[in-house]
């Protein structure tokens, strides 16, 4: 089963990263505000950035990588995901 590690940019320029296996409907949890406490309270969000895994041992190691980087680390990584995919 494929996992997803993911960052959203939130409505006030912060980010939050977390996992899933359902990528599609985990971000739809958040953009309707049942996704976690967090994103409920800084709303709206958008998917900013996300990777592919084949399990989730590895979406949850690279989720707690993301989470240690710094907000101008994670700004990166998703200009960058932006300017390769669209």
């Amino acid at each position: 089963m494929s996992a997803f590690c993911y960052l959203l940019r939130c409505g006030d320029g912060s980010y939050y990263c977390g996992w899933t296996t359902n990528l599609e409907q985990r971000v739809e949890a958040h953009q309707s505000g049942k996704g976690s406490r967090y994103t409920r309270a800084h709303l709206p969000v958008e998917l900013a950035y996300y990777e592919t895994f084949d399990d989730q041992a590895a979406a949850m190691q690279r989720e707690a990588e993301i989470k240690r980087l710094s907000h101008r680390e994670k700004g990166k990584m998703a200009r960058s995901f932006r300017d390769t995919h669209g």
